[in-house]
C-alpha cells in the first residue's frame, strides 16, 4: 500500500492523493494502531471535530493504508460530522435510506421494534449507484452493552488471492448491481415512501482503485446480481463462488464499538457486513458518505 499525498483540492473529481515514495515514513501527528495485518487500523490523538491541516492530511494516508479506521471516544456535532466528509469530496445522498437535519447525514438506528439492522449482508454501499460512494463515515451514538461489531473485508487481498487462471477469466468482465431488491420496502416502518425506480448500473468485476492502483475485487452479496457476457448458469456460479471467497476471515477485520466510536471505510476496496445480534436493545448514529467515481 502507498503513502499518499496532496493532489486536489476537497470538492475535486478523480484522485485527490497520490502515491509518494515512503509508505514507512512514521506518522507524527496521530497515532495509528493496527487491527490485523491485512485491514483496520485504530487511530489516536485527534479530535476529528477540528483536525488540524497535519492531521487530515495523515488520516488520508492512514485510509489508503488500511482500507478502514476507527476513532474513539469522539464527540461531533452534526455539523462537525458533516464537515469531516467534506474533507474527503462532495458528499453523497443515500437513494433510499432515512436522513435527519441534513439530506447527507443517514440515519443508522435498529431496535426491539426494527424488522431489520442496517447492513446485514456482506456489501459495498450504494455499488448500484452510476457512481458509487467514495467511503463512509459512521458515528454511533449509543451502543448495545455486547454486540452490533461490525465486520470488514479487504477486497485487494481477494482480488490477490485469486488464481493466476481466475483473474485472467474475470478480466473485461461486467456485473449488474441492482438496488431494487436491497431498497424496496426496506425503510417502510420509518415513514420512508419508496421511489418507483432505485439505481441499477453496471461496473468491472475487477476495479483499479484510483488513488493507490491497486486491483480490488468489486462485487458483493448485497447488490451484485448478474455478470455480464457469460451464461446466466455461469454467472449465478461464478458469483456464488466470489462472494464465498470475498468473506474469507483472513481478508477481515472486525471492530467492536463502544458510544462515540467512528469508522471511516474506503468503499472502492473494502466490504463491509454489520452484526445484528443484539435485539432488543437499541443502536443508534449517523453516516456521512462522500461521493466517488465510475469503476474502472
Amino acid at each position: 500500500m502507498n503513502h499518499v499525498s496532496p493532489a486536489n483540492p476537497a470538492g475535486a473529481k478523480g484522485p485527490r492523493y497520490k502515491h509518494s515514495a515512503d509508505e514507512a515514513a512514521p506518522y507524527r501527528s496521530i497515532t495509528v494502531e493496527k487491527l490485523t495485518p491485512v485491514i483496520g487500523a485504530e487511530i489516536g490523538g485527534v479530535d476529528i471535530g477540528n483536525p488540524t491541516e497535519a492531521q487530515m492530511q495523515e488520516i488520508h494516508r492512514a485510509l489508503a493504508e488500511n482500507l478502514v479506521i476507527f476513532f474513539r471516544d469522539q464527540t461531533l456535532t452534526p455539523e462537525q460530522h458533516l464537515s469531516f466528509g467534506r474533507q474527503f469530496g462532495e458528499l453523497h445522498i443515500h437513494p433510499a435510506a432515512p436522513t435527519e437535519g441534513h439530506p447527507a447525514l443517514m440515519i443508522i438506528k435498529a431496535d426491539r421494534d426494527s424488522p431489520r439492522a442496517n447492513g446485514e449482508f456482506w456489501h459495498s454501499d450504494v455499488s448500484c449507484d452510476e457512481e458509487p460512494p467514495l467511503g463512509s463515515i459512521l458515528y454511533i451514538k449509543q451502543q448495545p452493552a455486547v454486540g452490533g461489531d461490525t465486520l470488514f473485508a479487504n477486497m485487494y487481498a481477494a482480488y490477490d488471492a485469486l488464481s493466476d487462471r481466475m483473474k485472467t477469466y474475470l478480466e473485461g468482465l461486467s456485473a449488474v448491481h441492482d438496488g431494487e431488491e436491497v431498497y424496496r420496502g426496506t425503510y417502510a416502518n420509518l415513514g420512508v415512501q419508496d421511489k418507483p425506480v432505485y439505481p441499477r448500473a453496471v461496473h468491472p468485476v475487477i476495479r483499479t482503485h484510483p488513488v493507490t492502483g491497486r486491483k480490488a475485487l468489486f462485487v458483493n452479496k448485497g447488490f451484485t446480481r448478474r455478470i455480464l457476457d457469460i451464461p446466466a448458469d455461469e454467472s449465478t456460479g461464478i458469483l456464488a463462488y466470489l462472494f464465498e471467497h470475498s468473506a474469507n476471515p483472513l481478508f477481515q477485520c472486525r471492530f467492536r464499538w463502544r458510544a462515540n466510536s467512528v469508522a471511516f471505510w474506503d468503499n472502492r476496496c473494502a466490504q463491509h457486513r454489520a452484526m445484528w445480534d443484539y435485539w432488543p436493545a437499541t443502536r443508534y448514529g449517523n453516516r456521512v458518505t462522500i461521493q466517488g467515481d465510475r469503476p474502472v
